[in-house]
């Protein structure tokens, strides 16, 4: 993932950031995000303490260099504290009776035998009030996690449907595409699209949350629609739409500490 190409043909032109690429700095390693909305250089201490270089397009990687440098200091500090507040990663077993939550409700895993006939069920399955699964993927540990898992991506992407609009409304954004899935150490994302309106990413861990603090989630990556980075206006945009959202930001913190992100114990 070379960040190195030229902009031109040209042997004196000088060379650019690639998105996706990696830039390494005095022995950091970046991740190199491009955005055409963007002007300004940003970084991003990431969950995991990796680091995510946001620039604009056509940005000269001397610029970049320079810039992260100058951000040696902040850059420390940032990791040090994301030392600090860093991920508990709960483990779980998947055994029967074990409790796992959807919105902030618990619900008890019922390990259960293939139902005999019919069309094959999916291996985890939410009726009343327990977690059914299926006793063949309960013997595998990874297995159960899988299930467990795309489970939280099903409920979550039918749960989303219907509740991005008004958000998006509030926020007078245009309504992006929903994709619920795996984002490492991240709650969401933003990506813009060409020509459309973009795609909102949601991790399937979002939804152990309780409901307030999903729609915490979602509008923080919406205001991302008019928005990149996290700068001042950024949150302008977002206390406009949802004025508790420091506090919200704080308490997701705080519990986002003890949600599984799918670690086995």
């Amino acid at each position: 993932m070379s960040p190195l190409p030229s902009t031109s043909g040209s042997p004196f032109s000088e060379p650019t950031l690639t998105e996706g690429g990696a830039l390494v700095v005095d022995g950091r390693k970046l991740i190199v995000r491009i955005s055409v909305r963007r002007r300004r250089l940003g970084l991003t201490v990431e969950r995991d303490r990796s680091l995510t270089l946001h620039a604009p397009k056509g940005c000269e990687v001397r610029r970049a260099e320079h810039f992260v440098r100058s951000s040696a200091d902040w850059i420390d500090a940032k990791t040090r504290l994301s030392e600090e507040r860093r991920q508990l990663h709960p483990t779980r077993s998947l055994k029967d009776g074990e409790i796992h939550r959807y919105l902030g409700r618990d619900h008890r895993i019922l390990v259960v035998d293939d139902e005999a006939g019919g069309a094959p069920a999916p291996a985890v399955r939410l009726v009343a009030g327990r977690l059914r699964l299926d006793r063949t993927a309960a013997a595998d540990p990874e297995l159960a996690r899988r299930a467990l898992a795309d489970w939280y991506v099903r409920a979550g992407q039918r749960w989303m449907k219907g509740r991005l609009q008004p958000w998006a409304a509030r926020m007078d954004v245009p309504e992006p595409a929903v994709r619920v899935r795996d984002l490492g150490h991240r709650w969401g994302s933003y990506r813009a699209g060409a020509g459309d309106d973009g795609v909102i990413s949601l991790h399937w861990a979002v939804f152990q949350l309780p409901i307030h603090l999903v729609d915490y989630v979602v509008a923080h990556e919406l205001a991302h629609v008019r928005v990149a980075g996290h700068g001042p206006e950024y949150w302008r945009l977002l206390g406009r739409a949802l004025p508790e959202c420091r506090r919200l930001k704080t308490e997701l913190d705080e519990l986002g500490r003890r949600v599984w992100m799918g670690d086995l114990a």
